[in-house]
């Protein structure tokens, strides 16, 4: 790769001109510094990243030292903290490159011209080897900078051997990886908008974030939780929502929700990524997807910047950031935890064929990105960013790119991650974090698996995160599969997809699947009985976001196929067993032992016509439908919220232990036959007598089923069946119950509570 250069003088060149103390000199701006002043001041002109190499352009001319300019003063710095921090007076820059040659922090200070500005005066300091390094962390301080509104990035130089795993590009303005707030566009999806250069930016003006004299963080037992797996943006961006335009797919506008989350039950919300990304990624150059929108954010920008366009009314980073504090503050006071989806697997900065250069990849490729030094350096891919490439899962068949994965295991690079980690939790007061293609983090610089990745074991061993829940996807898209087998130091949680395969062959009918199908509703203990780990270990899901909604899944068996009986449909017997499926997955998920999560959505029936990997579609496809509740809230939705809420009444549902031969009672005596889609069984409450009796019939004919005998001084009550229409579908107090059999509809299922 040919590195486009850029002649300057070194620091302290004897052919810096020497600095006049007078206001209006015309220079001729070149880089370097004298006697803790610019020797002389070089300007270039900034211009938004363009086409697949990413560089910016910069020009040498005469114009005039501003004020702000004279007054700046330079030291060697520190190495540490790394990212910008406030010294001794002054403004610390410190970043890491263990094989630059040469690095330049650029600054744009407020006034010199619009932050949509293609063309604006940048002033650069060139760092000096002797000086501004130690070890491999370059730094500089700088003094008479404003504390606010200042935006910042580098350029580095070095090696320009592609095939020892070099990218280096001088001319490119990059993104630190420490910055705190991303400046770049304002606005969610705006292709017009003029700037498409990210800087990185600060703000030491604003007083800390009031969380609040009563303020408490939730800590709930990990027992307890039910997630509610979400997108921001998506969640409001609807015009259903009610919500102003401004405040539509914001931070804020998950705030005027919270109280349908209270309503649903749930008492966590899983978020789709949060940290910057580039939701217009795909229209970079002309490809098959340019007409897309990223909205589920899986392509990260920085680890430690919020997204900043889910702000309300384009209020830029410092709001971005002020108002996720202000969400998160809501949730917890209503008592609502948030995680997040992390994705610490790959960047945004693609391949090397069409590569996005932003940030890792002209800062240190070598280290930050895992390398086949065998193959003329190119990126490894475990992470499915990039080039497109399809990957089957559980019947279902999903689209990826293939581009480049983080070198999570490298020290420098390991303590980046931990390092955002706890700048989340310290900062954000964030609760959890589920680690998006998490087998990628239990892999080697080489790309091959460990027994115990430092990474994962430190993540479960910090101070700081001792508090947080931490749930790995225990997969990647290079076939590490590790449900069951996730290295954990009895800390991490999975999610177990073993799970949602099981559970959906099951109701839907599949033969030679009951027993499997009591294994996972009893807690999974064939993959997380070992050591300390506890059911609560593994997060049940029978949807997520990547795949079919609820509906979907019992509406197509394949992707837009509207044959067969599948798609939209008017016929009612079909709707009604559509109806009972869904509720059907529903009482599955709510009465299994371990940990549940549903999907945004799947509350009220949200479709996608079948689309089962909707990451670029900035739509209905994905946005929440407030009218389709309204409609269907008396029905659907009801049945949805006293389900999980009959889960929080009933303590046996969510035991801190495996289940016992005490503890349950399997009404089974034909375990071997293959084609019985049948299972009855009673969960024991050895403290009250509670037990609740659960049947499911995944038969297409009816089955009357014996009823055991209720415990001591107790009836049996109906809370559930899924073939009655609603009210009568799910009633939280029960309806008495004296019959010894009850005879179960086709693709139903029934819960029966002891009570006095």
């Amino acid at each position: 790769m040919d590195s486009v250069g850029i002649n300057r003088a070194p620091l302290g060149s004897a052919s810096a001109a020497a600095v006049s103390p007078r206001r209006g000199i015309a220079l001729r701006r070149s880089v370097a510094f004298a006697n803790r002043r610019f020797g002389s001041v070089r300007s270039t002109t900034a211009r938004a990243q363009s086409g697949n190499a990413g560089r910016s352009m910069t020009e040498d001319r005469e114009c005039i030292m501003s004020e702000a300019e004279m007054s700046l003063k330079y030291s060697s710095g520190k190495a540490f903290p790394l990212g910008v921090s406030q010294v001794e007076g002054a403004l610390n820059f410190a970043i890491f490159s263990q094989y630059a040659s040469s690095v330049i922090l650029c600054l744009k200070l407020p006034g010199r011209g619009t932050e949509d500005d293609k063309d604006v005066d940048i002033i650069e300091f060139v760092l000096d080897r002797q000086k501004n390094k130690t070890g491999d962390i370059w730094h500089v301080s700088v003094e008479g900078l404003p504390s606010s509104s200042v935006l910042y990035g580098y350029h580095v130089d070095g090696p320009q051997g592609w095939h020892q795993g070099h990218r280096f590009d001088s001319s490119a303005v990059l993104l630190d990886p420490y910055a705190k707030l991303v400046s770049g566009r304002k606005y969610f999806g705006i292709a017009e908008e003029k700037s498409n250069q990210l800087f990185g930016t600060y703000d030491f003006d604003s007083s800390p974030f009031d969380w609040g004299d009563n303020y408490r963080l939730p800590n709930l037992p990990e027992t307890d939780l039910v997630i509610y797996e979400m997108n921001v943006r998506a969640f409001t961006a609807d015009d259903s929502s009610g919500l102003s335009s401004d405040v539509r797919g914001s931070y804020l506008g998950v705030i005027d929700k919270i109280p349908h989350l209270l309503e649903l039950g749930v008492n966590a919300v899983e978020l789709l990524p949060v940290f910057e990304y580039d939701e217009l990624e795909f229209k970079r150059y002309p490809n098959p997807r340019d007409h897309m929108v990223n909205t589920w954010g899986y392509s990260t920008i920085n680890f430690f910047a919020p997204m900043s366009r889910y702000a309300s009314a384009g209020g830029g980073p410092v709001a971005a950031s002020k108002e996720l504090k202000q969400m998160v503050k809501e949730l917890h006071k209503a008592g609502i935890e948030v995680i997040l989806d992390v994705v610490y697997n790959h960047t945004n900065e693609a391949d090397d064929a069409n590569p996005y250069m932003t940030s890792f990849r002209g800062i240190d490729n070598k280290v930050y990105y895992m390398l086949d030094l065998n193959k003329n350096a190119e990126l490894l891919n475990f992470s499915g960013c990039g080039k497109t490439m399809v990957l089957t899962l559980a019947n279902e068949m999903f689209w990826f790119n293939l581009g480049n994965t983080l070198n999570c295991n490298h020290p420098v690079v390991k303590e980046l991650i931990l390092d955002s980690l706890r700048h989340w939790v310290q900062e954000y007061h964030i609760d959890g974090f589920r680690f998006d293609l998490a087998s990628v983090l239990c892999r080697g610089p080489d790309g091959c698996p460990l027994d115990a990745p430092p990474l994962i074991k430190e993540i479960a061993k910090d101070a700081v995160l001792s508090r947080c829940k931490i749930i790995a996807e225990p997969w990647d898209c290079g076939g590490l599969y590790l449900v069951g087998r996730f290295p954990n130091w009895d800390r991490w949680a999975e999610w177990n997809g073993q799970y949602r395969d099981d559970i959906r062959r099951f109701i839907k009918g599949d033969p030679g699947m009951k027993g499997v199908f009591a294994t996972r509703v009893s807690g999974s203990a064939d993959l997380y009985q070992v050591n300390k780990r506890k059911p609560h270990h593994g997060v049940n899901f029978v949807i997520a976001h990547d795949g079919f909604t609820l509906y979907d899944l019992v509406s197509y068996n394949f992707k837009h196929n509207d044959a067969n009986g599948e798609g939209e449909t008017n016929d009612l017997n079909v709707l009604s067993l559509r109806s009972r499926q869904m509720k059907n997955f529903h009482v599955a998920l709510m009465i299994s032992q371990g940990t549940p999560m549903m999907l945004m959505g799947d509350e009220y029936g949200h479709t996608r016509y079948g689309n089962n990997n909707s990451y670029g579609h900035d739509t209905g496809i994905n946005h929440f439908q407030w009218e389709q509740l309204e409609q269907r809230r008396d029905g659907h939705f009801r049945f949805f919220s006293e389900m999980i809420k009959f889960r929080h009444r009933n303590p046996i549902l969510r035991q801190d232990r495996f289940l016992n031969k005490n503890d349950v009672t399997w009404h089974e005596d034909c375990w071997e036959n293959l084609e019985s889609k049948f299972l009855a069984f009673t969960i024991h409450d050895h403290s009250s007598g509670g037990d609740i009796y659960l049947a499911f019939n995944a038969h297409d004919y009816f089955v009357d089923a014996v009823i055991p005998p209720p415990p001591h001084h107790k009836c049996w009550n109906r809370v559930v069946d899924t073939n009655l229409e609603s009210p009568n579908d799910i009633v939280p107090e029960g309806v008495l119950f004296g019959g010894s059999k009850y005879r179960i509809a086709p693709y139903s299922s029934i819960l029966l509570k002891a009570k006095p």
